[in-house]
């Protein structure tokens, strides 16, 4: 059974940074493509990044403001948000990608507010 476990997340002002990990547990994540998905209050789950060999990938809104990484070694994916926007506020997950196959983690809230 796979675990995922996000964390990094927090209340940050418009313009601020956070970055996020992905720590998986019981498989490795190096045959996955992965991704990081977002729910905001009251809206479905979307995905704003993607990462496989060839590079990643990102939903047009976050594009140029975040970087999705990971480190096979460590089993853990990462996401460094930049000039962030109070639309960004959300609760941050991640899974495998370009589809959501493993079972949710408890996701890390990112709030972005003055």
């Amino acid at each position: 059974q796979v675990q995922l476990v996000e964390s990094g997340g927090g209340v940050v002002q418009p313009g601020g940074s956070l970055g996020l990990s992905c720590a998986a547990s019981g498989r490795s994540i190096s045959a996955y493509v992965m991704a990081w998905y977002r729910q905001a209050p009251g809206k479905q789950r979307e995905r704003v990044a993607i990462i496989t060999s060839n590079g990643a990938g990102y939903t047009d809104s976050v594009k140029g403001r975040f970087t999705i990484s990971r480190d096979n070694a460590k089993n853990t994916v990462y996401l460094q948000m930049n000039s962030l926007k109070p639309e960004d506020t959300a609760a941050y997950y991640c899974n495998t990608g370009p589809y959501a196959t493993w079972n949710w983690g408890q996701g890390t809230q990112v709030t972005v507010s003055s």
